[in-house]
This record gives C-alpha cells, structure tokens and sequence, in this order.
C-alpha cells in the first residue's frame, strides 16, 4: 500500500502550528512563527535554519545583548532582539526547572545528551558540569571555531566549574567533517585541561568528539 503523502511538508510554520499544533513544529519553524518575516529577500523560514544551522541553539543561549545578535546574524534591531527575548525566556525556564538534573555516566550519554551538536556546520567546543553523583549542573558553550577548528583556553574551561562549583566536568566538541579522528590541538587541550584540573581538584572525566557518525573519546 503506497502510503499518503506529508500533508505538512508545505505548509507554512503558522499554518502548520494552527492545524497540528506546537509539537509538530522543528525549532527553526518555532522561531519562523515568532520573527514573522524574513529580512533583505530572505524568507523567514530560511532565516530561522540559517540562524540554527549555523550555530544551533546552545550558542544562541549564549548572548545577553541586542547588538552581539545583530552583529553575528547581520539582522535589524527589532529581529535580534525578538530572538534574544525568545532564548531568554527558554534559558530562565530550563534554569528554574533545574531539579530534574540529567546524569551522564558513558560517553554514549553524552553523545545522546549532545545530539544538537552532531550536524552543525562549525566547530563548538562544550562543557558540561557535574556534581559529585556525575548529574548535569551546568551546561556551557565555551567556544565556536571555525569548519575544523576550536580555539579553547583552560581558563575560559575552568571558570564556570568554579561559578557552578562543579565537582568534575567533561569537555565535548563536534566534528563537522564527520571524521572522528582527534587532531593534535585536540590532544594537547586534552592534557593541558587534565593538568589544571588536577591542580583544582576539579578533574577533566573525559574530552568526548561526536559526530551524526558516532562518538570516540580521548581519555
């Protein structure tokens, strides 16, 4: 039996919230619905995967400013701000429900836990920060590279484990390339992190690279 073909594939994100409501959408259509229009001949909907494609979502919860989305997105004032509004609220109401702590105890928890990171088109590096029973505290972007390269120091790893009092954390960066393959710089950020962590007693568990190919860890 040939099966019917997707009624939704072409509709717009509006239409398509109306008819099947909030849970249908992607996160790019989520965001379509809230910026209205695109902006200098780009359509709104390809504006919202641009802004998720380009740097996913862990790096948008990173601004604080109008200006800092202004001037990576290129976009208007009335945009940017919208769209740190939006983030904003989902940080404060991740952060307010933080009771339901998730725990990472393999590098396949992390790589599931981090599946927003697996296709994007740029190097992120990322730390997550863990409490004594290795659950989540805190969740941090520390740094967008380029296609094949992060650029990282300890002290911009280590500081939030002190803001958060973290009692160990564990380091993930994507590959876009897919190829699972550490690269020297990523061997040396490994010890030079393992070292100072030794010396805080705040131990680096592992520095993890994933990719939609899967996961290998480096420690």
């Amino acid at each position: 039996m040939t099966s019917a073909p997707d009624s939704t594939a072409n509709q717009l994100p509006r239409e398509k919230l109306f008819e099947y409501g909030v849970s249908e959408l992607t996160l790019p259509e989520l965001l379509a619905v809230i910026l209205g229009t695109g902006y200098k001949g780009e359509n709104v909907l390809t504006l919202s995967q641009r802004i998720f494609g380009d740097y996913g979502p862990k790096a948008l919860m990173t601004y604080t400013r109008v200006q800092e989305v202004m001037k990576e997105y290129q976009l208007p004032p009335v945009k940017s701000a919208q769209i740190l509004a939006c983030f904003e609220i989902g940080r404060r109401m991740y952060k307010d429900d933080a009771s339901d702590k998730p725990r990472v105890s393999s590098p396949e928890d992390v790589w599931k836990y981090t599946s927003d990171m697996h296709r994007l088109s740029k190097e992120h590096l990322r730390g997550l920060y863990l409490n004594t029973k290795h659950h989540i505290i805190h969740d941090e972007l520390i740094s967008i590279g380029t296609l094949d390269q992060s650029i990282a120091h300890p002290r911009d790893i280590y500081k939030p484990a002190l803001v958060h009092s973290a009692a160990s954390l564990i380091l993930i960066h994507n590959h876009p390339s897919g190829d699972l393959t550490p690269s020297p710089a990523d061997q040396q950020l490994t010890r030079q992190v393992q070292e100072v962590g030794k010396l805080m007693c705040v131990p680096l568990l592992d520095h993890i690279i994933v990719s939609w190919k899967g996961y290998k860890s480096l420690i």
